[in-house]
């Protein structure tokens, strides 16, 4: 994101518009996203709050719950092979 500004109108009651590209790049455009807004030394900060930060939304992916799911449905079952170390590891993968 570049350090561009933009002017925004105040609407009536207070209501401002984030820009879309803004919205994006913050995660903003997703269903119950917030925005923390407080004042600090004579400015108004608007800091994005997303229930899932941006750099761990892979793992709520459909696809990658998938692939937990299947892994918990292994683990209890006991289709789980348990190593004493690194090197009996890598001989249980090369049989």
């Amino acid at each position: 994101m570049s350090d561009s500004r933009v002017f925004i109108t105040v609407q009536g009651r207070g209501v401002i518009a984030i820009p879309p590209s803004i919205r994006r790049h913050y995660g903003l455009d997703r269903p119950g996203a917030q925005v923390e807004v407080f004042e600090r030394e004579g400015e108004i900060v608007l800091r994005p709050h997303v229930l899932v930060p941006a750099e761990q939304t892979w793992f709520w992916s459909e696809r990658w719950q998938k692939m937990e799911f299947e892994a918990d449905e292994d683990f209890a079952s006991g289709r789980v092979v348990v190593t004493a170390g690194v090197d009996e590891f890598i001989a249980d993968l090369d049989s």
